[in-house]
């Protein structure tokens, strides 16, 4: 028995087994979360400076939104984005999770389309599906092209200009799916409502 404790050495003076997993724990945390973190965001901010800061949108030299952060605009004189579960809180994203058959949605649903045939003077069957339902992060900062050229008319004449010209300025806007196949056509509210008050200021 001494002669086994002496070949194979005590319990106690045995180094701590946490030892070697706290160690390697140690230069993981290190090289993972330092080294590594550092390195991805020094490269993604040269290749694309703009996106990796959060791709927000300047005016006047002051930070105004981000163009991938929905803004809510009542304005009569504004284009209008599509419903938000989030009340667009980019820090409070997600859907409402309320099934087509839930009462609650059908209900809100349904008063928006009363509000937006009434303001647009158009049937219900006409209205576009993003004016409707919220997407599903809830700060959707893109419409359809529909939802815009529908709301042509009615910011025309709140800015005192002719709905073609306005129209125009919508179809410079449209931007293509992501690399050609990804998604859909679409309009991104906030870049499309900056661009309306610097060619066509409100009276």
């Amino acid at each position: 028995m001494n002669t086994m404790k002496s070949i194979y050495g005590s319990k106690a003076s045995q180094p701590p087994i946490w030892r070697p997993a706290l160690g390697l724990a140690i230069i993981m945390l290190i090289l993972c979360g330092g080294f590594y973190a550092t390195a991805v965001t020094s490269f993604a901010g040269m290749l694309f400076p703009q996106q990796a800061t959060g791709s927000l949108v300047t005016q006047n030299g002051k930070q105004i939104g981000s163009a991938l952060v929905s803004q809510p605009f009542s304005a009569a004189y504004y284009f209008h984005g599509r419903p938000s579960s989030a009340d667009n809180d980019p820090m409070a994203t997600g859907g409402s999770n309320l099934a087509p058959s839930n009462p609650e949605l059908r209900d809100r649903v349904a008063q928006t389309s009363a509000a937006l045939t009434q303001e647009f003077k158009v049937s219900s069957s006409q209205l576009p599906v993003d004016l409707l339902a919220s997407s599903g992060s809830g700060v959707d900062p893109h419409i359809s092209p529909a939802a815009a050229l529908l709301q042509v008319k009615t910011v025309a004449i709140a800015r005192g200009i002719t709905p073609s010209q306005l129209e125009q300025l919508v179809l410079q806007h449209i931007e293509a799916p992501q690399w050609g196949i990804f998604g859909q056509p679409r309009v991104n509210v906030l870049l499309l409502n900056l661009a309306l008050d610097t060619q066509y200021p409100r009276q």
